[in-house]
């Protein structure tokens, strides 16, 4: 295959016919999106990955690490944000890409785009999983076998620390239903889904504020000295703390970041998306930034950063100061509350998907088939609920989040490289969002994700490029060969 063929892009005015001859129903609002933003973002970050964090990397100076990742989020929403008024079409960053580097560049981005949607959702389950079963200990369970409620991994290591025999099978039942539920939920139709949304959301943000409001009284000033510990390196050469500890968990906490571009796979279910996605993609990140840093400031405070808990970190620290009924509260909102992002996370993969499938880089038949009442890609929910129930059933947190990372991290430097080359190239397109200062903004937002790229640890490197490889064997092997515009182009030639 020539050069040519793997960047061929897709026409602008192909996009338009896509909107037109779209099946999805426009039901969505301005804050309806925004509403879609907050319940991506606010989940398994905040709840779960704020202990890990701060006991193991950055301290006090959690709040920090979220500034830096709130900061790379912001200057690649902005990108997402023109783009997304310039192409009003489900698909995110592979959609935008598509129209502007090429072929095969857009397929790289949707092929690592699974990896934020598909594998957060796996993450935030197994997050999910760990806040049901406190709840159950709040509840007075307490006899619930290890083996049902952890992945092979962590089984055997929590046996390890019990000096027992580990299990000879185990699996995160909890982590796998609770995809099925959201699947189902999925299935039937993005009206529900949205109404399901907006009830969870109001509850997950009134925890959070709670959290913060609740919180103060307790804070201990002195908790937060150090605010930056001093660097140390462990017995297996692992840094911690420092600088370098608070850039490491801003590449961790970044997860709690993903989801603010979920709005725009929405487009073609939004009621103006012209105006309404640049609106709700910007104002969902900067309400979640200002959530986290409150919160992990008083979580910090309420508790030594080394004593939170690694599972349950919110809820750990209202139980140090001895609120045990807040913690519970708490416990309840984040069972509730994380369901919105899995709602929200396997959404926008379906609409990825659907996308790819219309441009004949998947199989329509599975990825663009619409169900006849519901209106939605069932085929395509449940294939992806089987595969995501599976892999949160098995796989432990920690190297879920990670791959999630960095594949969003790729993404997200991607799109901001897209939209300088799209200004370039179409300077006289219409852009009812426009960025200020764009080639400033786009060169921060790429250089801030390439740098959390970076804070990632080597194995995780190691996944990503299997993953790539795997991806571009698809690519070749099947993509190339059925894409719309490789028909075209042999239509064309006859």
């Amino acid at each position: 295959m020539n050069i040519n063929k793997l960047l061929r892009k897709k026409p602008l005015e192909a996009y338009n016919e896509d909107i037109k001859t779209s099946q999805l129903k426009r039901t969505l609002g301005k804050w309806e999106l925004t509403a879609v933003g907050v319940g991506a973002v606010i989940g398994g970050g905040i709840f779960v990955l704020t202990g890990v964090a701060a006991n193991q990397y950055a301290g006090p100076a959690l709040s920090l690490s979220f500034v830096l990742a709130g900061i790379g989020c912001l200057f690649a929403a902005f990108c997402y944000a023109e783009f997304a008024s310039i192409l009003p079409v489900s698909g995110s960053a592979y959609a935008y890409s598509y129209g502007t580097i090429g072929e095969f560049f857009a397929w790289f981005i949707g092929w690592n785009l699974i990896l934020e949607y598909m594998m957060g959702a796996t993450t935030v389950a197994v997050s999910w999983s760990k806040y049901f079963v406190k709840l159950l200990h709040l509840s007075g369970i307490h006899n619930i076998p290890t083996w049902l409620i952890n992945d092979p991994i962590t089984a055997k290591e929590e046996a390890l620390r019990l000096g027992i025999s580990p299990p000879y099978f185990s699996i995160n039942l909890p982590a796998a239903l609770i995809v099925w539920v959201v699947t189902y939920i999925l299935v039937k139709g993005i009206k529900e889904s949205a109404k399901t949304n907006n009830i969870i959301v109001s509850i997950k943000v009134a925890a959070v504020l709670f959290v913060v409001v609740a919180g103060i009284a307790y804070i201990n000033p002195a908790n937060w000295q150090p605010f930056i510990p001093t660097k140390i390196v462990d017995n297996a050469g692992m840094s911690h703390y420092g600088f370098e500890g608070v850039l490491t968990a801003a590449g961790i906490v970044f997860f709690a970041f993903i989801g603010f571009d979920a709005v725009s796979t929405q487009s073609q279910e939004s009621i103006n998306p012209i105006k309404d996605i640049p609106f709700a993609i910007i104002t969902s990140l900067i309400i979640c930034t200002i959530l986290y840093i409150l919160v992990s400031l008083t979580l910090t405070g309420m508790t030594k950063y080394n004593e939170l808990d690694l599972g349950a970190p919110v809820a750990s620290a209202f139980s140090s100061v001895g609120l045990n009924w807040a913690s519970l509260l708490i416990t309840i909102a984040a069972v509730i509350g994380l369901i919105s992002v899995m709602l929200v996370m396997l959404l926008s993969q379906t609409r990825i998907f659907l996308s790819m499938a219309k441009d004949g880089l998947l199989p329509p038949k599975i990825f663009a088939t619409i169900h006849p009442q519901y209106k939605t890609p069932w085929k395509s929910t449940i294939l992806l609920g089987a595969i995501a129930s599976l892999i949160a059933a098995i796989t432990p947190i920690e190297k879920a989040t990670k791959m999630t990372s960095i594949g969003t991290l790729f993404a997200f430097a991607m799109i901001c490289i897209a939209v300088v080359i799209l200004r370039k190239k179409q300077p006289t397109l219409y852009r009812p969002y426009k960025v200020k200062h764009l080639f400033l903004v786009a060169s921060l937002g790429f250089g801030f994700n390439v740098l959390l790229m970076f804070s990632l640890d080597k194995s995780t490197w190691l996944r990503l490029l299997v993953w790539s490889v795997v991806g571009i064997a698809v690519y070749f092997i099947y993509s190339a060969k059925y894409s719309n515009l490789n028909k075209n182009s042999k239509n064309n030639s006859l």
